[in-house]
């Protein structure tokens, strides 16, 4: 079954009034939407996500809003700690405590409507929490075709600090719990536990490839197949997240061991492109995928 669609604001009337959701397309196929405005539960720390997303040929390849983790939305860019503000969603991990549901959550609100462009759009976000702005994002959404059976999404952004006071990031790991440095960009995949497979040019398998750096990396549920790669130098030095045992999802990690400091008026950036296949590539193709994706 396809995962179930977020949920949209009611329609709206009037020209002037803000963009819900915008259509994804590749290769002269739907591949899915972006939500610009979901409505959700302040728990889960609102945000603008990508749901649902298909390979060419039809194939889901998002999850949202799953049994496990209620508070994975698709594919994003979500941080569990923004100077002590949850903008991951769910429970906050405290050290000494471990999670704990605490009312500290966060949210991600657009700024204006998305300027378009040729492959895709840009937007600018406010991460606002207890009536504060502690960060401005301005994030560009692209897709193009890569082939009869892939197609790329595009995804970068820059988190800029605006106040005067510095602001860091962190996760679960630099609060106390080893090996849980989620945060930043993050794609919650398809399917249930034990399901999905992945692999890099030189390791397989959740141990060989959690917490460590790659040029690219390969998730696979099969019919499906998802090759993430770092666009850019500073990308390429984060770790990647990966979770199969428990959940599909692949993330890269802002925060792996130690908190990011963002100065006043500093700025984060990073960009990740990732090749969406029907059916599943070995490792010389996925290798291929990869290289495409950096053309």
């Amino acid at each position: 079954m396809a995962p179930a669609a977020p949920p949209d604001h009611p329609p709206r009337s009037g020209k002037d009034e803000p963009r819900t959701s915008t259509p994804l397309r590749a290769g002269g196929r739907d591949v899915g939407r972006y939500v610009h405005r979901p409505v959700l539960p302040g728990r889960l720390s609102p945000r603008p996500c990508l749901h649902p997303l298909t390979t060419l040929g039809g194939v889901p390849v998002t999850g949202f809003l799953p049994a496990d983790h209620p508070h994975h939305l698709g594919v994003g860019v979500a941080v569990p700690d923004v100077a002590g503000r949850n903008f991951w969603g769910g429970p906050t991990f405290v050290r000494g405590r471990g999670y704990v549901e605490r009312d500290d959550h966060g949210v991600q609100e657009p700024v204006g409507g998305p300027e378009d462009g040729p492959h895709g759009f840009t937007e600018e976000l406010s991460w606002r929490a207890d009536g504060t702005e502690l960060l401005r994002e301005r994030r560009t959404v692209a897709v193009r075709a890569l082939g009869e059976d892939c197609w790329a999404l595009d995804l970068a952004f820059t988190l800029t600090n605006p106040g005067p006071r510095p602001v860091s990031l962190g996760s679960p790991a630099t609060n106390g719990r080893p090996g849980a440095g989620y945060g930043g960009f993050f794609w919650r995949a398809a399917g249930g536990p034990g399901r999905a497979a992945v692999f890099t040019a030189d390791a397989e398998g959740e141990a060989a490839v959690h917490g460590r750096t790659a040029d690219w990396l390969a998730l696979t549920g099969g019919r499906w197949t998802l090759v993430f790669a770092g666009a850019t130098e500073e990308t390429r030095r984060d770790p990647w997240f990966v979770r199969v045992a428990d959940y599909p999802g692949v993330g890269s990690a802002l925060a792996w061991a130690e908190r990011l400091p963002v100065p006043p008026g500093g700025a984060v950036t990073r960009r990740v492109l990732t090749a969406v296949v029907d059916g599943r590539p070995g490792r010389t193709e996925a290798a291929a995928l990869a290289r495409r994706l950096g053309e």
